[in-house]
């Protein structure tokens, strides 16, 4: 049996923790806030209306599968646990001429519906790239998604066919593959938007990225009932059962490794060290490599950081009719990218884009808000917080505000005026989210830009790195697979 830390208590860092401890080891977790969940966060605001609840975080949870295996790994059922309702729509896409498409996970009735929106050659280009999304996925999830992969020679040592390997189409860019196969574009758009679901601008963003749309689309996409933040707190009550220790307001401010091997972590305020076999580091890879080994080093791409986000959170009276998720498309959406991303070679900066994209959750769920109000989770893409080229100082004095203000002018624009229903606005910054979670800048999905992320196996003997910023990727199915690999790694007590 192996004494193992695990720093952070974020979805990965408690998937880790349960299927380490149900294998027969002994567990701690350390969690620097005063909550468990990391980027799933959770707000509630009370009004003399009533009290609104919002996840904070992620608002759609596709890939069910993974999260069955995790709980039956650990000897628990799912549904014991958490309530899932299935999306139709998944996504409400409205593009700038007015035209909407609802997602749905039927692909029959998904290509009917493009069909009725956007016209038979449409749908037709759609089957044509489903087909090919569907080898992407059949490749991806079959040799790289449960599976340690660290360097480019894991790749290349993989027994991909020729045919897998011309749906990848390795250095082809989304944009490339949309331009190639929709003739649309409308559908064009909504594939580059799946660049951001892992952080990336679709004109860099590998094709290979086409198995995203194909996961969500192919297998739903699900709400939890009382929120997606419910399954932090089933994590948690699976972790206690098994007998993890759980440590909220536990900073570790150090990973001991010396002689090439992890020895334990340090506590901010404790002069003892904590021992430890093995440590699985469940916060961004930058910041372990930067910060918490005792010598910094450096890692290929760990600068080259994803989107951050947006956000406000309105209190809405009445009724919109909006569905659970909605997008609405702006008229110029290399704009958009060009303003979130900047061109640092160049010189270009960052900036807030004038007329973003702007993504609305509106969750039918009487836990959420009291009757007859909406609570509304409003994100935009932006860049991360900081001073150099390629990002914006959010904490610029009036800057939230005055986005916020122009957020909700879009939304007018695109024919979703609240502006005089408004019981209430929060504004969440990069800075916000990167002082809450430690996200460096606020990025949302960690390390972006290409196949491979950080690995999961770290530079010293008996260090492990879990979560988004870490192969697989962001998002909670891969960060759920990340666990998955890491205790498969690490093996059982026994």
């Amino acid at each position: 049996m192996a004494r193992i830390v695990v720093v952070g208590a974020g979805v990965g860092g408690l998937a880790t923790a349960a299927r380490l401890a149900a294998t027969g080891h002994e567990v701690t977790v350390f969690e620097a806030a005063d909550t468990v969940g990391g980027k799933l966060g959770r707000y509630a605001h009370e009004t003399p209306a009533g009290s609104f609840h919002f996840d904070t975080g992620p608002s759609l949870l596709t890939l069910p599968a993974v999260f069955h295996d995790l709980f039956e790994a650990t000897g628990a059922k799912l549904d014991e646990y958490l309530d899932l309702a299935p999306l139709d729509p998944i996504v409400r896409h409205v593009f700038p001429d007015g035209t909407a498409l609802d997602s749905c996970a039927d692909p029959v009735e998904f290509t009917a519906r493009i069909g009725a929106a956007l016209g038979d050659r449409a749908a037709a280009d759609w089957q044509r790239l489903w087909r090919r999304a569907e080898r992407v996925w059949n490749a991806s999830s079959r040799d790289i998604l449960r599976r340690a992969v660290g360097s480019p020679r894991d790749l290349a040592s993989l027994a991909w066919r020729v045919r897998d390997l011309a749906a990848i189409a390795p250095g082809a860019s989304l944009r490339g593959l949309g331009r190639r196969h929709l003739s649309d574009p409308r559908l064009r758009m909504l594939l580059d938007r799946y660049a951001t679901y892992t952080g990336a601008d679709p004109r860099r963003a590998p094709a290979a990225l086409v198995a995203v749309p194909y996961a969500e689309l192919a297998f739903g996409g699900w709400y939890l009932r009382g929120g997606l933040g419910t399954l932090a707190d089933a994590l948690l009550s699976r972790c206690l059962e098994l007998g993890v220790v759980v440590r909220t307001g536990a900073t570790v401010t150090r990973i001991d490794a010396a002689g090439g091997r992890v020895h334990g972590v340090r506590l901010a305020g404790v002069a003892a060290p904590v021992p430890a076999d093995v440590v699985v580091a469940n916060v961004d890879a930058l910041t372990v490599y930067r910060d918490l080994l005792p010598h910094p080093r450096r890692l290929a791409g760990l600068t080259d950081r994803s989107l951050a986000g947006f956000v406000l959170l309105l209190g809405v009276t009445g009724s919109t009719g909006l569905a659970h998720h909605n997008v609405f498309f702006p008229r110029d959406y290399n704009a958009e990218f060009d303003a979130v991303f900047g061109d640092p070679g160049r010189g270009v900066r960052a900036r807030p884009a004038a007329d973003p994209t702007v993504f609305v959750t509106v969750a039918d769920d009487p836990m959420a808000r009291p009757a007859g109000h909406e609570a509304w989770f409003v994100l935009v893409n932006a860049a991360r917080q900081g001073t150099a080229a390629g990002a914006v100082d959010w904490r610029r004095p009036g800057l939230a505000d005055a986005y916020a203000d122009r957020i909700l002018e879009v939304l007018a624009q695109r024919g979703v005026d609240v502006r005089d229903r408004l019981l209430f606005r929060e504004v969440r910054t990069p800075a916000d989210l990167d002082a809450a979670t430690g996200a460096p800048g606020g990025s949302i999905y960690g390390t972006a830009g290409g196949l491979l992320r950080p690995a999961n196996r770290g530079p010293a003997h008996g260090l492990w790195l879990v979560g988004g910023s870490s192969h697989p990727g962001g998002g909670l199915p891969m960060v759920t697979l990340s666990a998955q690999i890491v205790a498969d790694e690490i093996g059982p007590a026994w």
